[in-house]
């Protein structure tokens, strides 16, 4: 990845001044496919490893537009790693129960222990994004939920859970066609909402909504914006991403056992 994806938050983001068609450095899509075999196992090693220590542990947020591909990128990069050490976690509409809560009580409840991996598919920053273009959820009561979730960010790493922060960033033409294209094929019919469509008369406003969460909530982690026009760059950026994070928990091998040897010897008498 770019120094270029990685946000710095010195200036204020604008996605317009950002090719969501863009591919980095690369034209094809075979140009990357042989690092991303490598990628792919290396974040398996590194899973095993975060399993084992049970020491920390990280937290991956998807955020991005209707049909940025978010159930996508998680189905592509995370497919590999092994079941018991991964979580998918997906913030639709709260529950009559977590409504009762304040809004960061299920967001809480489902991050990951020590050990494991967790994947957010949107998240708690749908509290100050669709609450806001619904008018449920004030300017000024999101600028509180904004500190609240810088804290909780900072709560979460004090705890030696990684916060990872993806915006899967799309172009509006993009998103028209997907959204034609889940009408047309009827095996993607079940895909379509027509609450998109709705969404979609409100894309500027999301887009100022996003910009204003990239300045004021990174003060634990930073965002990641990701082109995704083309599905391959996209699963590619993101798998660097998820390897870069969980390299730079310094995984080690767990320790060897002594108290196993005299187990090992007496073992290995009785089959002799």
């Amino acid at each position: 990845m770019s120094k270029k994806d990685k946000l710095s938050q010195k200036k204020p983001i604008r996605l317009s001044h950002i090719d969501a068609k863009s591919t980095g450095p690369f034209q094809h899509k075979e140009e990357v496919m042989k690092e991303m075999k490598q990628l792919e196992q290396e974040l398996e090693e590194l899973q095993e490893k975060l399993i084992a220590g049970k020491k920390q542990a990280v937290l991956f947020i998807f955020q991005g537009m209707d049909c940025s591909g978010k159930d996508g990128v998680i189905k592509k990069v995370f497919a590999g790693l092994h079941p018991q050490g991964i979580s998918a976690y997906s913030f639709k509409t709260p529950t009559e129960e977590e409504a009762r809560h304040d809004f960061l009580w299920r967001a809480h409840r489902a991050a990951p222990e020590l050990g494991q991996i967790t994947v957010f598919n949107r998240s708690y920053y749908e509290d100050v994004l669709i609450t806001r273009v619904h008018g449920s959820v004030s300017d000024e009561q999101a600028k509180k939920r904004f500190k609240h979730i810088n804290h909780f960010e900072t709560l979460l790493a004090d705890s030696n859970v990684k916060v990872v922060k993806i915006f899967l960033h799309i172009s509006k033409s993009f998103q028209l066609e997907k959204l034609i294209s889940r009408i047309e094929d009827t095996t993607k019919n079940w895909k379509f909402d027509p609450s998109d469509l709705r969404e979609r008369k409100s894309w500027e406003r999301y887009a100022e909504l996003y910009e204003e969460l990239f300045e004021k909530c990174n003060k634990a982690t930073p965002w990641h914006i990701v082109p995704s026009d083309h599905r391959w760059y996209r699963n590619y950026a993101v798998l660097r991403i998820a390897v870069e994070a969980l390299r730079s928990l310094d995984l080690k091998e767990p320790p060897a056992n002594p108290e196993l040897q005299p187990l090992l010897a007496k073992l290995k008498e009785k089959d002799a």
